[in-house]
């Protein structure tokens, strides 16, 4: 569903799109830069609702905007008609929440015994070192899988995202401590290990399992509470829409009723209210009297009196007589839904602070991989062990 923006130029169309795939605030810069690109099109994505409005001209057509998300490397999902969508029971914990808690609940099981095993020496028995490695492949392998397909697609369209530091801080910390097991004497029998945040050496003696593990664990806990908290910022927009009706029975030649889905009555249509139910959609009273209680959508405590020819709200509960009532208003005029546009506008706008942290997002990834190359090579230059110079980079990229 689009809807008409007045311009001093041409007449611009306005659109909500579902974004998929966001991870960070640099995702949504990136989408939002993309979009913009296109000639007249005006963009603003908001990563904690995961939608895009767009203002876009007659020369452009909804599939075009899709296609230009889509080609950054997300997904977009045009609005579904109103009719379409009948509010429904809100689950208790949406899907892509249940599956970061899936991941991080196994994952911290996972990781506890390999950051014990790892800082606590009187723990680390012979051969410890290949039951933290065992313990700790999963988590880098699965629990952190989504952050490495993400940084492999954002790698494939040129870009680089929060993810790509995880994947590749993760990463680094892992197979360095392959190399040190298999190519060093990390991996001999009696190899202990310390935590010391003091301690300068060669480092070819210490493994990173704890840290690739640690990390993951927390990211994921991260992006658990994250997911659960986009699922609560839109119960207001929810709970607005959940008030109204999903059947109404409207009058057929003469008096006989049908019970038909609320997105199949048209303005015009007379339908009946019968006491305790609600009003379906905004009209005017036919026959009949009543008391309408309008708490829920004006807050007003009192019922009010209705008589033939006052107007009446949908989503309002009749709480005396049966009323007849003529749809003036349907669907997205109503004034429930431009309720619920109003609360969905004011999600999906960004303060001038969260403008800015964008643009910062946008060139952070490149900064921090650009500074732990600077590391990288600043140890190797001051005369430091590749091992010692590769220890600093990893730390650099964990730390971001």
């Amino acid at each position: 569903m689009t809807t008409q923006v007045s311009s001093s130029e041409k007449p611009l169309s306005a659109i909500e799109l579902s974004i998929g795939g966001m991870t960070c605030a640099s995702c949504a810069a990136r989408i939002e830069k993309k979009l913009n690109r296109i000639d007249g099109v005006s963009a603003t994505v908001n990563f904690a609702t995961e939608k895009a409005k767009v203002a876009f001209p007659d020369t452009v057509t909804p599939d075009d905007l899709v296609a230009a998300v889509e080609a950054t490397g997300y997904t977009a999902a045009l609005p579904p008609a109103a009719h379409d969508t009948p509010p429904e029971q809100e689950p208790t914990e949406p899907d892509d929440a249940a599956a970061w808690r899936q991941r991080l609940v196994v994952c911290a099981v996972l990781t506890v015994p390999v950051v014990v095993l790892s800082m606590i020496p009187a723990l680390q028995f012979t051969n410890w070192q290949w039951l933290a490695l065992t313990l700790a492949s999963p988590v880098v392998v699965w629990g952190a899988l989504p952050f490495h397909r993400a940084a492999w697609t954002n790698l494939r369209h040129g870009a680089a995202t929060m993810d790509t530091l995880i994947s590749v801080g993760v990463s680094a910390a892992y197979l360095w401590s392959l190399w040190a097991l298999f190519f060093t004497h990390a991996g001999m029998p009696g190899m202990t290990m310390s935590f010391d945040l003091l301690a300068r050496g060669n480092a070819e003696p210490h493994i990173y399992l704890e840290v690739a593990s640690a990390v993951t664990t927390f990211i994921l806990a991260g992006r658990y509470f994250e997911a659960r908290a986009k699922r609560q910022s839109g119960a207001a927009l929810r709970a607005l829409l959940n008030l109204g009706v999903k059947d109404v029975a409207v009058l057929r030649e003469g008096s006989a009723e049908t019970r038909i889905p609320i997105g199949q009555l048209s303005v015009g249509d007379q339908f009946v209210v019968r006491p305790g139910e609600k009003v379906a959609t905004d009209g005017v009273v036919v026959s009949g009297t009543s008391a309408i209680d309008a708490s829920m959508i004006t807050g007003e405590p009192v019922p009010v009196e209705v008589s033939p020819g006052d107007s009446v709200v949908g989503a309002t509960v009749n709480a005396g007589g049966r009323l007849v009532v003529r749809a003036t208003r349907v669907g997205a005029d109503t004034q429930l839904a431009q309720m619920a546009r109003l609360v969905s506008d004011a999600q999906n706008g960004k303060a001038e602070v969260q403008r800015l942290a964008d643009r910062v997002s946008a060139v952070f990834v490149p900064i921090v991989i650009g500074l732990a190359l600077l590391t990288l090579a600043g140890w190797l230059l001051t005369g430091h062990s590749v091992t010692a110079a590769f220890t600093a980079a990893v730390a650099v990229l964990i730390i971001a």
